[in-house]
């Protein structure tokens, strides 16, 4: 179905068992980037381990799919090492500079955004409480991502009951499809 190699990359907490990545985990068998502490996270620590997923995978073939924090650690990883991937799908990016954004999450601020060099989505909803549609809007503006607002979704996780999710895989052909 997939030319590419997709790594799922979940955020804070990672993603349980009726998250739309874990369903494609199980009915796809993408790869899941392992994180040392999913709780207290470093971005120091979530960009290496990023970048060895992505070397070992041949990052010149590799679609990224990241949901919240894992957006920020994308955007950060890609502003550090500069690798040329295929594809971002980028889900629900939390905003790591809002007030209330996690103090246990440490070096995830300023958010980077550095134009990234590779195709990208940046896929957010109306009603998100970790990211307002103007701020995803503006990540996706500085990363040259599309955008697409996907309704009232909330956080685009397990609390919406998206199972497969139909029409991110539908994203994330069109990226596998990207020259």
């Amino acid at each position: 179905m997939f030319k590419s190699s997709i790594l799922l990359v979940p955020g804070l907490g990672n993603s349980d068992e009726q998250h739309w990545q874990s369903y494609w985990e199980q009915s796809y068998h993408f790869p899941r980037v392992n994180q040392l502490d999913w709780q207290t996270p470093t971005c120091r620590d979530w960009v290496q381990a990023l970048d060895k997923a992505v070397v070992h995978y041949a990052a010149s073939d590799v679609i990224l799919v990241c949901h919240s924090l894992a957006c920020a650690t994308m955007a950060a990883w890609a502003e550090k090492y500069g690798r040329t991937i295929k594809g971002a799908l980028l889900v629900a990016p939390a905003d790591t500079e809002a007030a209330d954004f996690p103090s246990t999450a440490i070096g995830f601020s300023p958010m980077p955004l550095q134009k990234l060099s590779f195709p990208s989505i940046v896929v957010a909803s109306t009603n998100d409480e970790y990211v307002s549609l103007a701020r995803a809007r503006y990540f996706a503006q500085c990363w040259g991502s599309q955008f697409v607002n996907v309704g009232a979704l909330g956080h685009i996780n397990s609390a919406t009951q998206l199972k497969d999710w139909p029409q991110g895989l539908q994203l994330l052909l069109t990226l596998d499809q990207h020259r």
